[in-house]
């Protein structure tokens, strides 16, 4: 593939995971539970808690992106890919949900996505253990704020229940292939500096 192929390639990647046009490979787990009663205020609350989880998944696509291009592992390269293709699969669920709530995605969809994979970059340029690390990091911080939405979502929102739930059993499997394939512990200050802009990130997209 040409330089100007593999360009038209990410761009077109970027554009279909920012506009929130995905497929998911597999049926969201949505599809087989109810829809439950939800007022204005819980409706609201919902779709702001599930725009959070898409802009996740936005950010999971560019990073997984950024680590495969710049890996220096082919077997790391196509770990990556794969993971990529099974976060499309949160991406589409959650774009769904937020549609079926009478919500709309996050405006800042484009800039979240240019930050996770110059992150993503970064991060593989340090090196695969370090790479792989950081998506150990990550994992471990998604996990616990999926966690956290299912504390926080209505309990009659069964539909974004089953979404969240599912999720977070994959990031949790995600994170540990990164483990399995010789993970370096991601320094503190850096840890530290994620679970801050995943702050800033989570509380901005829960209203734009």
């Amino acid at each position: 593939m040409s330089i100007f192929d593999s360009f038209i390639v990410q761009a077109d990647k970027m554009l279909r995971t920012v506009s929130g046009v995905a497929h998911a490979s597999r049926p969201s787990p949505a599809g087989r539970v109810a829809e439950g009663e939800l007022a204005g205020a819980d409706r609201r609350h919902s779709a702001g808690l599930m725009r959070v989880n898409h802009v996740g998944e936005v950010c999971a696509q560019a990073l997984y992106e950024a680590q495969g291009r710049f890996s220096r592992s082919p077997e790391l390269r196509a770990q990556f890919a794969q993971a990529g293709r099974e976060e499309e699969d949160h991406l589409a669920w959650t774009s769904e949900r937020i549609r079926e709530l009478g919500s709309h995605t996050s405006l800042l969809n484009p800039f979240w996505y240019a930050g996770a994979y110059v992150l993503g970059a970064v991060a593989a340029k340090v090196g695969d253990a370090a790479s792989l690390g950081f998506v150990v990091e990550t994992e471990r911080q998604v996990e616990a704020h999926l966690a956290s939405h299912m504390e926080r979502l209505p309990a009659q929102d069964m539909k974004s229940r089953a979404i969240v739930e599912q999720m977070r059993v994959d990031e949790i499997e995600h994170g540990s292939k990164a483990q399995a394939l010789g993970a370096a512990q991601t320094p503190a200050p850096v840890r530290f500096g994620m679970r801050a802009m995943a702050k800033v990130m989570t509380t901005t997209a829960y209203y734009v």
